[in-house]
């Protein structure tokens, strides 16, 4: 009986050696797979590739909307940051402006006007009413900008990740000058998925949600997907874009 007992006990004490290994491996296959799935979701991190990096075709003409401003007299508007103090995540933007009848040669000393609303969905230069009720912003010029194009045929904005106001989906204004010809009025826009990002974040998420997206906007329904910017980054450190704007000469 001993004999037996002793057997059983070397038999078990086998068994358990040999799951030993095996029960290592586990652990650590869950443990690698758990810090996979962290890195993931710790890297907020995005990238949208829009389809004007690889193609040479004229940009959309576009309206200029309700808010347009003409503002090339004024010199201080040459420029490069156009927050004005305006607060919001932050975006570099870079343009390069080319020529759509010419294989998208560069143009250069073309002169290049944005504008857009700020993160709550107010223009400068109007008064308007807003989820924040009617503000009066007649005089000021916030988040809009004009530069002429380098020999790359790019000028390049700091401004910030546009709000939104009721009718629209999320854009960014665009005129091109040539030789002091208006030869484009265009829009940009930004993709739907990274919209709503942006506003559920503390500096967006008091006005909500925007129940109009790129496919049912009044303006980029039928041409949005050659609107949409190339974009990176995040939420913390801000988004960089770039659009080829196609100007046809």
């Amino acid at each position: 009986m001993e004999q037996h007992s002793r057997a059983k006990f070397l038999k078990n004490l086998l068994i358990g050696a040999t799951s030993v290994p095996i029960l290592v491996e586990a652990c650590s296959k869950s443990g690698s797979s758990s810090s996979s799935s962290s890195t993931s979701t710790s890297s907020s991190d995005s990238t949208y590739t829009g389809t004007s990096s690889t193609s040479c075709s004229a940009s959309p003409s576009e309206t200029a909307g309700p808010y347009p401003y003409d503002l090339s007299s004024n010199s201080a508007i040459f420029r490069t940051d156009i927050t004005e103090g305006k607060t919001g995540i932050p975006l570099t933007l870079t343009l390069t402006i080319v020529n759509s009848n010419n294989s998208c040669a560069v143009i250069s000393g073309a002169r290049v006007d944005i504008w857009h609303c700020d993160k709550d969905g107010y223009y400068s230069e109007y008064s308007e009413p807003g989820y924040l009720g009617t503000q009066d912003n007649t005089g000021k010029t916030f988040l809009r900008g004009i530069q002429l194009s380098d020999t790359n045929g790019q000028v390049k904005f700091t401004t910030i990740y546009p709000g939104w106001y009721t009718g629209r989906v999320t854009h960014i204004h665009v005129e091109v000058f040539v030789n002091s010809v208006l030869k484009l009025t265009t829009q940009l826009a930004f993709p739907d998925s990274l919209n709503t990002t942006v506003y559920k974040t503390s500096l967006y998420s008091a006005h909500g949600q925007n129940s109009t997206t790129n496919s049912n906007d009044n303006v980029f329904s039928d041409s949005y997907t050659s609107e949409l910017l190339t974009i990176s980054g995040n939420t913390t450190d801000g988004y960089t874009a770039t659009f080829k704007v196609g100007v046809p000469l």
